[in-house]
């Protein structure tokens, strides 16, 4: 099974190698159909602590690093 790739936006770097990315996603309210957007945060490893809030960046799914990081950060697909 292919691993996901979410595209996000920085909104947290003051925990060592760990950046928290907000994910938004849209879709049609299927009663209303209305556009919807929905936000979700995500605990993200950053070995190197490179990242900084406000960048937009590329996570990429892995096995649990810790009790809440479950996403790498990656450079985008080319």
């Amino acid at each position: 099974m292919p691993k996901r790739i979410l595209q996000g936006v920085v909104v947290s770097d003051k925990n060592e190698k760990t950046v928290v990315v907000e994910v938004e996603r849209r879709f049609t309210h299927p009663l209303f159909k209305k556009t919807v957007r929905r936000s979700k945060k995500y605990h993200a490893h950053d070995e190197s602590n490179a990242v900084k809030v406000g960048e937009r960046v590329w996570i990429e799914e892995c096995p649990p690093i810790s009790r809440l990081k479950r996403w790498v950060i990656m450079r985008p697909p080319a």
